[in-house]
């Protein structure tokens, strides 16, 4: 059940407002004009107040810098592209108006969002409804590009199956098979923690776990409780805020000392903004800013640290993806209907310096899910003298490989 957890209705930002966007102005204007072309509008649905702000800021500022550098190049089928940046306040209801209010008060062609997976569901339902083309950058939960997946609907961020499947061996072969998780009650959570206990299970193992309102704080009581079962690792499914508040308390209580940590996502967002010691753990990234060995990779981390003074993450990547594949499949369908755009992203490969990492990366035809490489690997504190160094990929584990067409239960079609 999704949690509503922040009061109020955010206010909507235009691209030259909201999200703090460091030295560079990705400000203004808003879009540039160019000879009164009526812009491509794009709205953006994330929860840029609330427990996971931080990566939902990420996501949003991605996308501006890939808005600011396309309409530098022309735009969207020579039109300027303008981006409507509404706050969902970590909220369904009020995410779902504000889908309602871009769709039929802004008339935007695309949609983005949301973070929230409960959030990014429930927009899906209003954009499969009314026949707009929607992009769920960061929302994981399985279902959306999965058993309830829809024509319109395309996913960038990895599913919680793929996220899970990827790591699980990593986490049994450094620690073991007896795991404690720590998971948020609400979409997101509930098929993360069943997809990890359908792999555990697999592998002969057990397991105890506790599931908590996203916006968790106090974590004393489920620590108590992890370190009565004394299992191998602790996973820590928490996102944002809560995963932070969660890392420093495993630490104060002293169980790095007694067990692992580990789990599917701990982000950039959320590894810089805790001490040293707490990291650690066996994790997935869903993309890594560095590879040097991909030139692609250099130039874009080198132009963004320049442009914004700050290291990309997944969620800037993210959002990076998102406005490049409109782009891409508005200028292969030479419209931006919803059912053209659908067509022409099936199946389409993303290019080097969009996709920025090796191999192919593409969107699957048969659910619309991206299908790009799984990072993982080791958390722990900088190195180098780079205080974003703070992850080790100990492998690339291909999104297929993690999540066959034939598990996801999506049966796509089309309108006739």
């Amino acid at each position: 059940m999704e949690s509503k957890l922040t009061p109020g209705v955010g206010r909507r930002t235009l691209i030259k407002s909201g999200v703090a966007l460091g030295a560079m102005s990705l400000a203004g204007p808003a879009i540039i004009k160019a000879r009164g072309e009526t812009p491509v509008k794009i709205g953006m649905i994330d929860p840029l107040t609330g427990v996971l702000s931080a990566p939902a800021q990420s996501e949003v500022e991605g996308a501006k810098y890939a808005v600011k550098l396309l309409n530098a190049k022309g735009g969207i089928l020579g039109r300027p592209i303008e981006l409507l940046v509404e706050d969902s306040a970590n909220d369904v209801g009020t995410g779902v108006a504000k889908a309602r209010k871009l769709i039929d008060r802004d008339h935007v062609d695309v949609i983005f969002g949301d973070v929230n997976s409960g959030i990014a569901y429930a927009i899906s339902g209003v954009t499969y409804e009314k026949g707009v083309f929607q992009i769920v950058p960061g929302g994981h939960t399985d279902e959306i590009t999965g058993k309830d997946c829809h024509w319109n609907v395309f996913r960038i961020c990895n599913t919680t199956s793929m996220d899970a499947n990827a790591i699980t061996p990593e986490l049994i072969k450094h620690f073991g098979k007896r795991w404690y998780f720590v998971t948020p009650d609400y979409a997101y959570g509930h098929t993360l923690q069943a997809a990890f206990i359908r792999a555990l299970k697999k592998a002969g193992g057990e397991y105890e776990a506790a599931m908590l309102p996203i916006n968790t704080s106090d974590y004393s009581a489920t620590l108590i409780k992890a370190r009565a079962y004394k299992p191998n690792v602790l996973l820590n499914n928490m996102g944002g805020l809560a995963q932070i508040d969660c890392m420093k308390q495993f630490v104060q209580f002293g169980l790095d000392k007694e067990m692992g940590l580990g789990g599917a996502l701990y982000e950039l967002e959320e590894v810089v903004a805790v001490a040293p010691s707490a990291q650690t753990g066996w994790w997935d990234m869903e993309w890594w800013w560095n590879q040097p060995n991909v030139p692609e990779v250099v130039s874009f981390v080198k132009d963004f640290r320049a442009a914004l003074h700050k290291t990309p993450s997944a969620r800037h990547w993210f959002g990076w993806v998102a406005v490049h594949s409109v782009k891409l499949a508005a200028e292969k369908a030479k419209s931006l209907k919803g059912i053209d755009l659908a067509h022409a992203m099936a199946g389409m490969e993303l290019p080097p310096d969009v996709a920025l990492q090796p191999g192919k990366v593409f969107y699957r035809a048969g659910d619309h899910q991206l299908m790009p490489n799984v990072f993982t690997g080791q958390v722990h504190p900088p190195k180098g003298g780079d205080k974003d160094d703070i992850f080790t990929v100990a492998d690339l584990v291909p999104a297929e490989k993690a999540w066959p067409l034939k598990d996801t239960g999506c049966h796509m079609t089309y309108p006739s």
